[in-house]
């Protein structure tokens, strides 16, 4: 009986053995989270890797939801340290987080980045609105007869959402719910799209489940295909299929600039100065989040936040910014740089 005592004691410890003491069996740092961030945190984590005596970072792309269901599941190193998000953090997974032991939780916002709607070359570059974007893609729509009610998306082609653009098939390659890129289209491109009906901008004061259904809901009729969370292969498949649009940060457009373009949104370009001037209308910022629990447990992570935070990395003339980063106004740099340093928890929302 004693004996069996012992046993059950030592495996009771070794379950309380998360956070730190637990994190600390790991001896290179675990980042998880957004596809669009992936390519700056992999440049960062390759030049950390060569600079420093720390092990290169392991980055996994799973899209801002699925990484931050991850790093929300709890302390110790079978979770991972950090996760990349294209958008900021939702009340709902800071709660999770709280749930489940990841308490203090350390917000670096890296800068801003666009949503590009592009497709090949060989094809004529589009000018589309927000509202060409919406009837385009939304499950339901107002009825093309008239009158104030939604009727399933009859659109085929380009030509029948607008008579000024091409007659050529919807078909868009886009991201999966779990995407922050998808989270952010959803809010900047068909939320607005669809507010410019009066009768559907009125439902978010009346009725804000039925206005979301009808704003974001995408059309599963093959017009949208969901291409996974790996952008460079919507790239791939805008080479194969000139017809096709695909949508992805500005930054895969930016590295792909000798294969596609990017359709001008309200007339204007994708570009960084206008990403960086707010002219671009849909343009979001970037962030990622870090456990607290484990800096100083999993060796180097306060190191990679400081190569993140740094001038060289996401200043003006940063090596991020040739990866197609635009950066922060000077200000907001110094404070986020600031607060990762001294690993300041961020406030609940």
């Amino acid at each position: 009986m004693f004996k069996k005592s012992l046993i059950v004691a030592a495996a009771t410890a070794a379950l309380v053995s998360t956070g730190a003491q637990a994190a600390a069996a790991r001896d290179y740092i675990s980042i998880v989270g957004s596809s669009t961030v992936y390519p700056f945190a992999t440049v960062v984590a390759e030049q950390f890797g060569k600079s420093t005596q720390f092990k290169t970072p392991k980055i996994e792309s799973t899209g801002s939801g699925g990484g931050l269901k991850l790093f929300c599941a709890g302390v110790g190193v079978e979770h991972p340290d950090i996760t990349n998000s294209s958008r900021r953090i939702k009340k709902s997974e800071q709660d999770l987080c709280a749930k489940n032991g990841v308490k203090d939780i350390v917000e670096v916002k890296i800068g801003y980045d666009g949503i590009a709607i592009a497709n090949s070359k060989d094809s004529q570059q589009l000018d589309l609105s927000r509202k060409d974007l919406y009837l385009a893609l939304a499950k339901d729509v107002p009825d093309p007869k008239g009158g104030d009610k939604l009727v399933a998306n009859p659109y085929k082609t380009w030509k029948d959402v607008n008579a000024s653009l091409p007659s050529t098939k919807i078909e868009v390659l886009g991201p999966p719910p779990t995407s922050g890129t998808r989270d952010a289209f959803a809010e900047l491109v068909m939320e607005h799209g669809c507010q410019e009906y009066p009768f559907i901008k009125a439902m978010k004061k009346t009725d804000k489940k039925a206005f979301k259904a009808a704003c974001m809901g995408v059309r599963e009729d093959g017009a949208y295909i969901e291409a996974g969370e790996n952008d460079n292969l919507i790239v791939q498949k805008l080479e194969a299929n000139p017809n096709a649009l695909g949508i992805f940060g500005f930054s895969f457009l930016d590295q792909n600039s000798d294969k596609i373009q990017g359709s001008k949104i309200d007339g204007v370009e994708p570009a960084f100065e206008s990403i960086a001037d707010s002219s671009y209308p849909v343009s979001r910022p970037l962030f990622f989040y870090v456990k607290k629990a484990h800096i100083g447990a999993v060796p180097g992570i306060a190191e990679y936040l400081a190569e993140f935070t740094s001038e060289k990395a996401y200043g003006e003339e940063g090596y991020l910014s040739d990866k197609g980063l635009i950066p922060m106004p000077e200000a907001e740099r110094g404070q986020f740089r600031y607060d990762a340093k001294a690993e300041t928890p961020m406030s609940a929302l």
